[in-house]
């Protein structure tokens, strides 16, 4: 049995799958998730887990080197896209329209449902490589 890191067994063998520039999305509880694309479900209850708490397990295994998040993020969680990029300073922060992201979201290997109940605070991950 694993003992420490990520334990749900669906994102940790998606971690373990991701190549250079692979991209996966973390978004909020009432996100649409499009059907073509496999997701994990993460929540538990309102608000559980958060966005940020995904993130910070996550990036305890992955490397990424960027970041992309929608223009309209600033206007109603400026304080969490803030806490992601303090997670990854090294990584490229993209700001995009919510639109666009969510077409880019379509091109994602999978989707991490959240608890999150925040709108807009759907944060997308560019795999880096870690050598």
């Amino acid at each position: 049995m694993k003992k420490t890191g990520i334990m749900n067994r669906e994102l940790a063998r998606l971690i373990a799958s991701l190549g250079h520039t692979d991209r996966i999305a973390v978004v909020d509880s009432g996100y649409p998730i499009p059907p073509s694309i496999p997701s994990i479900d993460l929540s538990l209850r309102k608000g559980y887990p958060g966005i940020a708490e995904t993130i910070e397990e996550i990036a305890k295994e992955l490397e990424v080197e960027g970041i992309t998040y929608a223009e309209e993020s600033d206007s109603h969680c400026l304080a969490l896209i803030a806490e992601v990029q303090a997670i990854f300073p090294q990584a490229e922060a993209n700001r995009i329209a919510h639109a666009s992201f969510k077409e880019l979201v379509k091109e994602s290997i999978a989707v991490i449902r959240t608890g999150e109940c925040i709108p807009y605070s759907n944060v997308i991950l560019h795999a880096g490589v870690a050598f």
